[in-house]
């Protein structure tokens, strides 16, 4: 019996660990991390320092970690609403909602603190900023208008630029185009999204785009995926990359477009999937791109 008791304790304090991991959303954080990592990569010059980098990524995903979980507080109602996100811990019950936050606000206090104390003030203010605007800005927009993508991709793209701050400690052109290829990225990237779930997002009261006008949001996917290709091009102006990285940068960026166009075309979920699909190829080829044939 003593046993059989001890298994359901350990077993259940398993599924909490699931939980509270669940709460930091792994899949985002991953992108987050790979991002800064391009960004720091592309901002060193000379030898490495392994040690602020691996620093870097640690502050930077507590940080990250802490916005996500907090966005699961402030989003149960809608969360409850929605069929791809009813079971998630809070909503489902398996976690009380101040629990939740008080692991969401540790982890954001203590990936702040590493930040300051281990890197520099500068990415330290930039993780804060990126918290805050994804939290009191982003989060509650989301059920007030459908301009609340165009504000999420500020604190969306600001993590590549943390990984350039944290190598060179300042703000540079380079860094931002970096940041500027992650921005306009994010538009057709979560428009896909949107698309595929509308029907769950309407139920849950989150006003994005293809919620509300499927023609506004074509138009956007196209405008956004157009420009995408030769600002994604300023690299190599700027002498960051050379012209390998152009010629796959051109590439990518034409399929990620065509992606869009067949979208504009059929207007279905399985294009919305598709335009997804490229999203999902076209960053980290990108990124390894860069990376590959980095100059300078």
């Amino acid at each position: 019996m003593k046993a059989a008791i001890a298994w359901g304790t350990n077993l259940a304090k398993a599924s909490n660990v699931a939980d509270y991991l669940e709460l930091t959303k792994p899949s985002v954080t991953s992108l987050i991390l790979m991002s800064t990592l391009v960004g720091f990569f592309m901002a060193v010059h000379g030898g490495w320092n392994f040690v602020l980098l691996i620093n870097t990524l640690v502050g930077t995903a507590l940080i990250a970690a802490g916005a996500a979980s907090a966005n699961h507080y402030f989003e149960i109602d809608s969360d409850a609403k929605m069929r791809r996100t009813e079971m998630r811990p809070l909503p489902s019950g398996r976690l009380q909602p101040n629990a939740a936050l008080a692991f969401s606000l540790s982890l954001a206090v203590a990936g702040a603190l590493y930040l300051l104390l281990a890197v520099n003030t500068l990415t330290c203010a930039l993780g804060v900023v990126t918290w805050a605007s994804y939290l009191f800005l982003y989060t509650p927009m989301k059920r007030r208008t459908t301009y609340c993508t165009f504000v999420g991709a500020f604190p969306g793209a600001l993590p590549i630029l943390m990984g350039w701050t944290a190598a060179r400690g300042t703000l540079d052109l380079g860094g931002w185009v970096l940041c500027a290829i992650l921005f306009l990225w994010q538009f057709p990237h979560f428009y896909a999204i949107a698309w595929m779930y509308r029907d769950d997002y309407a139920r849950g009261g989150i006003r994005m785009l293809p919620v509300t006008d499927t023609a506004g949001t074509v138009r956007q996917v196209l405008a956004y995926s157009a420009a995408l290709i030769p600002v994604s091009l300023l690299p190599v102006v700027l002498g960051m990359a050379g012209y390998w990285y152009a010629a796959g940068a051109l590439v990518l960026g034409a399929y990620f477009f065509y992606s869009g166009v067949r979208l504009s075309l059929a207007g279905t979920a399985g294009q919305a999937r598709m335009l997804l699909k490229a999203s999902i190829v076209y960053l980290p080829l990108v990124y390894t791109l860069l990376m590959l044939d980095k100059r300078g």
